[in-house]
């Protein structure tokens, strides 16, 4: 099978090549879109999203295999400029999530990887909204769109420090009356160290 990295650079030569990519990652760049904005706006960022990532795909960088987090970023950079609409498609889903009746309150690890079930707990939905734009865009990136910190900063063109102390920023606002401990998981391909959440006892 051909890597990202291998479409983009035969798509140079073959433009109809490019169709491989987005078979690929439509479904994952839209989805992501849609939990973001709504079903329908999110239609319209992925085909925006698709159309830069064409125009502009001999500036990506061929030194990653997956062009994932280059689409995200794209998606994002996009997505920024409906923040008002986002606000709104996040508000609706905090109402949905108190009106239901039955509310789990599960440790941040498990709140945090049930966000694309649009918001799990009552005190959490709040504080995600309350973030800075950048800090919510971070945490979406890495928890809706599964990336690694190092996938996030490619995604969001920042160091990988950057994401870190984001992350620990965002840790601390999300459940300040717990400790936090970071669990360290070892990318074995790259032999990186990412963080993930885990809640002490």
């Amino acid at each position: 099978m051909s890597t990202d990295s291998e479409i983009i650079q035969r798509s140079l030569g073959q433009p109809r090549a490019f169709a491989e990519l987005f078979d690929r990652h439509s479904r994952t760049v839209g989805g992501y879109a849609a939990r973001r904005l709504g079903p329908d706006a999110g239609e319209d960022i992925l085909s925006e999203t698709f159309l830069v990532a064409f125009a502009r795909r001999k500036s990506f960088d061929t030194s990653w295999d997956s062009a994932l987090p280059w689409l995200y970023g794209i998606a994002s950079r996009l997505i920024r400029k409906h923040r008002a609409r986002e606000a709104k498609h996040f508000r609706s889903s905090v109402e949905s999530a108190q009106r239901e009746e039955h509310i789990s309150h599960g440790d941040l690890e498990t709140t945090i990887a049930r966000l694309d079930a649009e918001i799990s707990t009552r005190e959490l939905a709040p504080r995600i909204a309350a973030l800075s734009a950048k800090d919510r865009e971070t945490l979406l990136l890495y928890a809706w769109g599964d990336l690694t910190y190092e996938e996030v900063a490619v995604a969001l063109g920042v160091p990988v420090g950057t994401v870190r102390s984001r992350m620990n920023r965002i840790r601390t606002r999300l459940d300040p009356a717990r400790a936090i401990t970071r669990e360290r998981v070892v990318n074995e391909k790259e032999g990186a160290v990412d963080g993930r959440f885990r809640a002490s006892a």
